[in-house]
């Protein structure tokens, strides 16, 4: 049976220690954590072993869940891949793009899998609109939340934004030919609020915004495409799709002829979904998923080549707001 272990036990780890501990199809075997006591209290919550090293873990198991700092995934996943482990990597991928190249080479070279932790793509109210979502021409996407020291120490792009980047690069199926960004850092010497423009070869574009330094939170995307305008709030886990009504041939003729008695509801079907009914949580979804594309020999969902481009994307968003701000 597949044997995994977990790095990083804190905020995030702990959950990911926990959904381990409950998936069937694989062995949860113990934690690795540089503060000793938080690896002592995780691994006898769930009775698995506390590493005393990385290097120690890193001999019994055959794939890590690094759910570590940002800056530490590159040395902590190269070693495992280089051990033959196959590799969970919360999101970003890494902080530098020459690292995350690197990663997937090893990887790839090995006969590996990196799966990137862009939890967004389990969230089951995109789970309830992948099939609906075709060819969109227009996204416009909000991600803001009040100020949270967590995170801080890289820019609000690399830390909220890149979730709507990886999803915007999974539905538009065209080369991204052009970036426009600002944004500025407010509280902190980083960026803290930024909005991006994504122009894709077939015409697309997408309008991102993300802020840390907002009163409310909130997290929402729209699709605009031929047949539909699709509205999803990942906060009130909320679906709307708006299509042509069937009687529009009816309809539209009178409007146009001059007749004011309308009510601009008739134009559209609408459907309203709830997307609540899920009985397991995306985290979950998203380690299953991992262990499932071990265990089948499939590729992850959200693997390292996924990763890198939204984090190239990303940086390049970072770096052209520094040079507007310099």
């Amino acid at each position: 049976m597949l044997k995994v272990g977990v790095v990083g036990v804190g905020h995030l780890g702990k959950h990911h220690a926990r959904i381990f501990s409950e998936i069937e199809d694989c062995e949860f075997v113990g934690v690795y954590d540089q503060i000793k006591e938080r690896a002592v209290e995780i691994a006898d919550l769930y009775k698995v072993r506390a590493f005393s090293s990385y290097e120690e873990m890193l001999e019994v198991v055959d794939a890590v869940d690094i759910a570590a700092t940002t800056t530490y995934h590159y040395a902590l996943a190269k070693p495992a891949l280089e051990r033959g482990c196959h590799v969970f990597l919360e999101k970003p991928i890494t902080s530098e793009i020459k690292q995350a190249e690197e990663l997937i080479e090893i990887a790839n070279k090995n006969n590996l899998y990196i799966q990137v932790g862009h939890i967004e793509r389990f969230n089951p109210v995109i789970l309830k609109v992948i099939k609906d979502v075709n060819d969109p021409m227009f996204i416009e996407s909000h991600r803001i939340a009040p100020f949270n020291p967590r995170g801080s120490d890289v820019p609000v792009v690399l830390d909220l934004m890149i979730h709507d980047i990886d999803l915007i690069l999974s539905f538009v199926k065209s080369e991204l030919i052009d970036i426009k960004a600002s944004g500025i850092g407010v509280l902190t010497p980083s960026i803290d609020i930024a909005n991006a423009r994504l122009e894709f070869a077939n015409g697309a574009v997408a309008n991102v915004t993300a802020s840390r330094i907002s009163m409310k939170r909130e997290r929402k995307i729209r699709f605009f495409q031929k047949d539909a305008y699709i509205s999803l709030d990942f906060q009130e886990k909320n679906v709307s799709i708006l299509r042509k009504s069937k009687e529009i041939n009816k309809i539209l003729p009178q409007i146009l002829m001059g007749n004011t008695n309308f009510d601009p509801q008739d134009l559209v079907d609408i459907t309203e979904i709830k997307a609540d009914d899920f009985e397991k949580d995306a985290l979950t979804m998203e380690l299953e998923s991992f262990v499932k594309s071990i265990n089948e020999n499939t590729r992850p969902a959200v693997d390292g080549e996924a990763g890198a481009k939204a984090l190239r994307v990303a940086m390049e968003i970072v770096e052209k707001i520094k040079k507007k701000t310099l």
